[in-house]
């Protein structure tokens, strides 16, 4: 969507808390020895008590509140009773809608004890998210954020997972302008004002492509490689991008 008035904005900020909010308290629950699934309905907790609608459930009809990848799974891992473990790489994924208004944020972060190879895998993730937040303003090229991002990330020996990509969101979890890349791509499009997406790179240390497990939903690298995501629903503007997917 474009934001084009204060209360459509403010609206979009409210939710974008709630999300926010949702991943924080989640990721700070994780214990060694819970399952996704019990992790999961703190999400849920979250979201009903604050009047979100969680939008992978409404939208799709996404078996679980929100989306928690361990490991071996890059994106969209159903919960469910598999047991999180010391050392686990984890991601979640938080989207939900309140009052017609859609936000979606994400991260990936370390079961401690930590390991220095994914320590280091996650702290550039972080940074490869924020250098594509960088690239978003009125008027700027769409393709700035994906090729500031692959520069990062081949700089420092890093792969990215090309089929999945930002998008738009607002009004609805997915929407115009659609896909959005995070990898470098001769995209003309322009990022026009009040312009509401997601940025979420896929970084990881081999992968190249996300493939779909039997389950219908829970997505792998391919080939198999630790990757990472970290997502803010930003809205551009003529002095930059402003995030709305800060806790608060």
């Amino acid at each position: 969507m474009t934001i084009t008035k204060e209360d459509e904005l403010d609206a979009l900020k409210e939710i974008g808390r709630i999300v926010a909010n949702t991943l924080q308290a989640m990721s700070t629950a994780v214990v060694p020895g819970m399952t996704t699934r019990e992790l999961d309905e703190i999400g849920r907790g979250l979201l009903e008590r604050a009047g979100a609608v969680s939008a992978p459930e409404s939208t799709y009809d996404f078996p679980g509140a929100t989306c928690i990848s361990v490991n071996e799974e890059v994106a969209h891992g159903i919960p469910g009773d598999r047991v999180i473990m010391a050392g686990d790489l984890i991601n979640i994924d938080v989207s939900a809608s309140r009052n017609g208004m859609f936000a979606d944020t994400g991260a990936s972060f370390l079961v401690p004890p930590s390991r220095p190879a994914l320590d280091r895998l996650c702290r550039d993730g972080r940074r490869a998210m924020q250098i594509g937040i960088a690239q978003v303003g009125a008027g700027k090229p769409l393709a700035g954020i994906g090729n500031a991002i692959g520069k990062f990330a081949a700089d420092r020996g890093y792969t990215l997972i090309r089929n999945l990509a930002s998008h738009g969101v607002g009004r609805s979890l997915h929407e115009y302008p659609e896909e959005i890349a995070t990898w470098p791509t001769r995209d003309k499009r322009r990022i026009t004002r009040g312009l509401v997406l997601t940025v979420e790179p896929f970084l990881s240390t081999g992968g190249q492509w996300a493939e779909q497990g039997d389950d219908g939903w829970t997505l792998y690298t391919e080939p198999s490689a630790p990757a990472v995501q970290y997502e803010h629903t930003v809205v551009a503007t003529d002095r930059g991008a402003i995030i709305v997917t800060l806790p608060g």
